[in-house]
């Protein structure tokens, strides 16, 4: 969250709280912050698949290759 959103979001709160946040504010930043959540979402996914992505590169060697490797 960028510091410029965190002060909007502490400014909504502190309205909020008063009861002066209007209807329209209220759905301005409930669609923000959901944007935020799921552009997180999306990177964590990304990183998942990379990761196992990762895992499915590793190459598994022959039983003879890996007899050879440790001088069998």
């Amino acid at each position: 969250m960028t510091p410029e959103l965190q002060a909007q979001v502490a400014v909504w709160r502190a309205r909020a709280l008063e009861g002066t946040l209007t209807l329209d504010e209220l759905k301005q930043s409930t669609a923000l912050l959901r944007e935020g959540r799921v552009t997180a979402a999306q990177a964590s996914d990304s990183a998942k698949r990379s990761a196992r992505q990762k895992k499915a590169k590793a190459t598994v060697l022959s039983a003879e290759e890996m007899e050879k490797e440790l001088g069998i």
